[in-house]
């Protein structure tokens, strides 16, 4: 990567974020990643404006006080229900709203948001200004670099252009192409060649605006080495196949304590919201999917994963159960190759 670059601040509240990701950031999966980092930013699936408006609030909204901070990722396309959708979730305590321009499924393509408002930077800067207007949180976009035959130079930098614009509290810039025709959204995160120079090129051109990057991150330590040149860093799926890396977080990005010990301890540690969340009828397995890969490179984690994917998905599992699967890892140093 090239020469470091002026960043806006060491500790940009972007500075180590986790994605927000269809089927997987919920809410239950947000306690956990928040007991194993209490600095990173979470994120919320993406929840479209008419959900938001008509929908069930509660249940697509709501969330508990200890996953701050915390942030809401809105799709839509019209200003006037970007706004609407805003203040509701402002509404529920929410410490950012976040714009979807990043996501190329075919679904969200027809609804004409998503990685499809590349090719509409003036459409983005009047949803981001309709937001501004209508919250005080701050208010940022998730892009890619541009889709299909679009001139990455040409797209980020026109995108980037009308966000800032109107207003734009910070950037999350997926750093590769998105292909809506052609290819799947699973081969639309890995396909595409990473241009993680591009995003600094930006950063460059644009010092005051906070920029995080996206897409491909999968330690702490590769984290960090973006941290030379952007304000923030992003990490997906890794945080989700591999959740025990969260651990370093804190002690390694923001300089505080670690939040638990290891693996072990943040099974502890979860095991309070667990059997709360029991207690309310909710089913073990909906928050044990969410950490099948903990212990990832612990002789019996294969185990573990099995236990909790036949017992846990019971309808009388429970904490009993959890722990159960816990008593088949070997405490002894992780071998990162293990099964």
């Amino acid at each position: 990567m090239s020469q470091a670059v002026h960043r806006s601040s060491d500790f940009s509240p972007w500075r180590f974020s986790i994605a927000p990701m269809m089927d997987w950031t919920d809410r239950h999966c947000r306690a956990f990643h928040r007991v194993l980092s209490k600095r990173a930013r979470l994120y919320t699936e993406m929840v479209t404006t008419g959900a938001v408006i008509h929908g069930p609030r509660e249940r697509l909204l709501g969330f508990s006080d200890a996953e701050h901070p915390v942030a809401v990722q809105l799709g839509g396309s019209e200003p006037a229900e970007l706004a609407e959708a805003a203040r509701i979730a402002e509404g529920f305590g929410y410490d950012e709203i976040n714009l979807n321009v990043g996501c190329p499924s075919d679904r969200v393509q027809d609804g004409r948001f998503g990685a499809c408002l590349m090719r509409e930077p003036a459409r983005v800067g009047a949803c981001v200004a309709a937001m501004k207007a209508a919250v005080r949180v701050p208010v940022t976009v998730k892009c890619r670099i541009g889709v299909d035959d679009q001139d990455p130079e040409q797209a980020l930098d026109a995108l980037a252009g009308a966000v800032v614009a109107a207003g734009v509290d910070g950037l999350i810039v997926h750093a590769r192409k998105a292909w809506l025709q052609g290819l799947s959204p699973k081969e639309n995160r890995d396909v595409p060649p990473l241009d993680y120079d591009r995003v600094v090129r930006l950063k460059r051109a644009r010092p005051g605006l906070p920029i995080a990057v996206n897409g491909g991150i999968a330690t702490v330590a590769q984290a960090k080495v973006h941290l030379r040149d952007l304000d923030g860093a992003m990490i997906g799926r890794a945080a989700y196949g591999d959740p025990a890396g969260l651990i370093a977080v804190d002690p390694e990005l923001f300089g505080a304590a670690p939040p638990v010990a290891d693996a072990f301890a943040a099974v502890e540690a979860y095991g309070a919201y667990v059997a709360e969340a029991l207690a309310r009828g909710e089913r073990l397995h909906a928050m044990t999917r969410h950490m099948l890969g903990l212990f990832n490179g612990r002789p019996g984690a294969r185990a573990f994963r099995r236990h909790l994917s036949t017992a846990g998905t019971r309808g009388d599992a429970d904490l009993a159960t959890l722990r159960a699967a816990v008593a088949m890892v070997s405490r002894a140093a992780p071998e990162r190759d293990a099964a």
